[in-house]
Parts: structure tokens; C-alpha cells; sequence
């Protein structure tokens, strides 16, 4: 964690557009994990959210993932890929797409109909399933406690937003919509993280799944496709999986190391188009951490 430190030192002091950093790594084989930065910030997870909740219950419930279920749950059920979303009338837009098996295209419609065809078939909404695996420092953005901290990720209305939802859909909908939404610490998504392991050998089993297909997403995770210039960092396994989040933050797990590292940042503050200075500091810290 000292040269991990020392990256965060020189690296974050350069970025002018934002200015909070959490990182965790986390040893599956013991359960320890190691958090370096801001950790007392609650992070908006931006598409993170999917994976710690629909992987997360696939994972938990796979009895309940038919056909159309995974290939919502992996980008390939034909569903646009983003748009504008009203409120009231979203469950309507997105329900109203026939669900068909299509070439990936990342989608966080595709997301929404997974929490949408979840609640209608099991009763349930998605954080009902996930209440007893989410550390008590993984919520969902309406449920933060008034003493929560959390940087500034962006503006709107001409005003900083803090606490709130990055999302423009997730923020309109104000409500669990699935492909958004949930606010974490470093210390509370690798906490679940480890909760998930234990419960179900969640990375194992992903590992095992590598070679049924050749497609991009294994359970919603998305899989490393070029190790030498990933943004998981350079030494990792073939068999390296996570997912990234639009504000600047991302999940890797090496399932040959059994290892793995969170990166939580403000990274959209001042611009959501300007990632090179937070590419540079996802690849030091993962390229340290699978040394």
C-alpha cells in the first residue's frame, strides 16, 4: 500500500478537474482488505451499481435468470443502448422492447429491464434481495444518512452536484432503476465484495464460465480483452473481470490471483470527457497491485 500511496501522491496532486480518491484492494484468499484515500467519502458508483446489484443476484438467485434474463443481464437482448428517460412513463419506454438475442451492445436500458422483469416476476425489488449482502456502507443514493460525505461529481441546473445521483435518468426516475444509483465507500464496495465471495464463489464461477462463449460480458461482469493496455492494469490474468463507472470509478478481479482492486473517484467534476489523468492512475494502481 506504500507504493500505491506514493502513486496517489504524485499522480492525484496533477488532476485539475477532480480531487477525491479511494482505493481498496482486497486478498480473497484471506479476506483482508487495504484502503488507501479518501474513505470516508461516499462515492457516487455510477455503473458499478450493476454488478454489485444484478451480478450480485445472479449470483445469489441464479434459479431466477432464464434466457431472457441473462442476456438482458449481459447486453445482448437487442435493447437501445441510452436515451432521455420521463418520469412517470420510463417502465413503459422500457418494457416496450421486444427482448431478443442481439450482438452486445453495452446498455443501461438493458440494466433497467433487468430490475424491471426482477420486481414483476419475484415480488421483489432488487435491494430487497440485496439488503442482508450490502455492507452497511453500500446504499442507495436516497438513502444516505444526513452526515454523509460525498465530492462534488459534477453540475446541474447550474449546481453542484453532492449527494445526488450523477444519472440524468437515475436522478428523473428517483427510485431503484438498476443501471445506477448506488453511493459507496472503498471500504463498503470491497466489504460486499467479500460478502458476495463467501456466500456464493462468485469468482470461480465466473472463471469456469470463461470459455462458454466468446462474448464480452459474463454475468453482466465485463471480462479484460487486452491485457497488456487494460485499464485494470498491466499484469493482470487472462481471467480478469470487473466493471467501470461513468463518475470515475471501477472494480477488477483477478481470478487466477484471487485478487482485486476498487478505484472510486469525482472524475466527472469538471467534465465528463476528460479520463486520460484517471486512466493513468487506474493503470499505475492496478499494475502495483497485481505485482
Amino acid at each position: 500500500m506504500d507504493e500505491i500511496k506514493k502513486i496517489i501522491d504524485l499522480l492525484l496532486p496533477q488532476q485539475t478537474h477532480f480531487d477525491a480518491l479511494a482505493v481498496g484492494v482486497i486478498d480473497f484468499k484471506t479476506a483482508q482488505v487495504d484502503i488507501i484515500g479518501h474513505n470516508h467519502l461516499y462515492f457516487d458508483l455510477a455503473s458499478v451499481t450493476k454488478v454489485l446489484g444484478h451480478s450480485a443476484l445472479y449470483y445469489l438467485k441464479p434459479e431466477n435468470f432464464d434466457k431472457d434474463m441473462s442476456l438482458l443481464l449481459n447486453h445482448r437482448a437487442g435493447l437501445p443502448a441510452w436515451g432521455l428517460l420521463p418520469n412517470p412513463g420510463w417502465q413503459e419506454i422500457i418494457n416496450s422492447y421486444s427482448v431478443k438475442e442481439s450482438e452486445t451492445l453495452y446498455s443501461d436500458y438493458s440494466a433497467m429491464r433487468v430490475s424491471l422483469e426482477y420486481e414483476k416476476r419475484f415480488k421483489k425489488t432488487v435491494p430487497q434481495e440485496l439488503e442482508s449482502l450490502w455492507d452497511m456502507e453500500v446504499l442507495f443514493w436516497r438513502d444516505l444518512p444526513i452526515k454523509a460525505m460525498s465530492p462534488v461529481t459534477g453540475h446541474r441546473h447550474q449546481k453542484a452536484i453532492c449527494k445526488e445521483v450523477h444519472d440524468p435518468n437515475a436522478w428523473v426516475i428517483d427510485q431503484w432503476c438498476g443501471h445506477a444509483g448506488l453511493f459507496g465507500t472503498a471500504k463498503g464496495v470491497c466489504q460486499t465484495l467479500l460478502n458476495l465471495q463467501k456466500k456464493t464463489d462468485f469468482i470461480n464461477k465466473v472463471k469456469t464460465s470463461w470459455g462458454e462463449h466468446n462474448h464480452r460480458f459474463i454475468q453482466g461482469w465485463d471480462r479484460v480483452e487486452n491485457p497488456a493496455n487494460t485499464l485494470a492494469g498491466k499484469g493482470c490474468s487472462k481471467h480478469t473481470f470487473g466493471h467501470l463507472g461513468f463518475t470515475g470509478t471501477s472494480v477488477w478481479i483477478d481470478a487466477d490471483k484471487m485478487k482485486g482492486h476498487v478505484i472510486l473517484s469525482n472524475a466527472t467534476r469538471d467534465g465528463w470527457y476528460l479520463k486520460d489523468g484517471l486512466n493513468e492512475i487506474r493503470r499505475a494502481i492496478g499494475e502495483m497491485v497485481w505485482k
